[in-house]
């Protein structure tokens, strides 16, 4: 059986689990080839702490674009510290990089669309292919909530572009649901939240939101385009 025809008795061993339990249902029933990517947001932090707090054998990564914020490293390293476990670290080709400042400039992803996501494609994209090689589940800290793109994403998905199961625990959670979870757990956050950063990417490309505006408002906010660097790949170019 393909891993994409294994979703529809995935997803019904799912159903009434707790984030903790399915978490490690998944774990078990692909042992080794579950990974989870964190961005260390706020919903990324609540699965990060279900893993580490539990013990669960999931692989948890993170794409240092080498232009985030530094309290984010400072949250990465927090993460660590608290957990007494380590987040793995994927970086971009440097001669990519060099390749694509020399063309575009240092901060060209500010000029067109394409620009912005050939960035993403260098710095994050390609990193990730490195990072789910050998994977059959990716764990995804998406959300509903988050933007109106995302509200069709489903607990499991095939993800077409990377060939793995894609797996979004808390999908449905509500934003009052993550919060709740974290002050109750007292799981370590960006503090760039409490300041209107509410979607955190890299530091040139993500503001504080506006009284009104969705979540992902801040990320790429002089582009009318849909918010999303391409890791989701299967809603990037809808």
């Amino acid at each position: 059986m393909s891993l994409k025809d294994q979703i529809p008795s995935l997803l019904k061993a799912l159903a009434d689990l707790t984030l903790p339990e399915a978490l490690n249902l998944v774990a078990q029933a692909f042992p080794g080839k579950v990974a989870f990517s964190t961005a260390l947001g706020q919903e990324d932090q609540v699965i990060t702490d279900a893993i580490f707090a539990n013990k669960l054998p999931i692989r948890i990564f993170s794409l240092d674009t080498g232009r985030l914020f530094q309290e984010t490293y400072e949250l990465w390293a927090e993460t660590e510290q608290k957990y007494k476990s380590k987040i793995e670290p994927y970086y971009p080709d440097a001669q990519k990089v060099e390749d694509l400042v020399s063309r575009n400039g240092i901060n060209g992803f500010y000029d067109s669309v394409d620009n912005r996501k050939a960035c993403c494609q260098v710095r994050k994209v390609l990193p990730l292919q490195r990072a789910l090689q050998h994977v059959d589940v990716w764990v995804t800290g998406l959300r509903a909530g988050q933007s109106e793109n995302r509200s069709s994403f489903n607990l499991l998905e095939w993800d077409e572009a990377f060939q793995v199961i894609k797996f979004n625990p808390i999908i449905n959670w509500s934003f009052d649901e993550m919060i709740t979870y974290l002050k109750e757990n007292d799981v370590p956050y960006n503090k760039l939240h409490d300041q209107g950063y509410i979607s955190i990417g890299c530091a040139p490309c993500t503001r504080a939101i506006l009284p009104g505006e969705e979540p992902r408002a801040g990320r790429w906010w002089w582009e009318q385009s849909k918010k999303e660097c391409g890791l989701h790949a299967n809603y990037f170019n809808k």
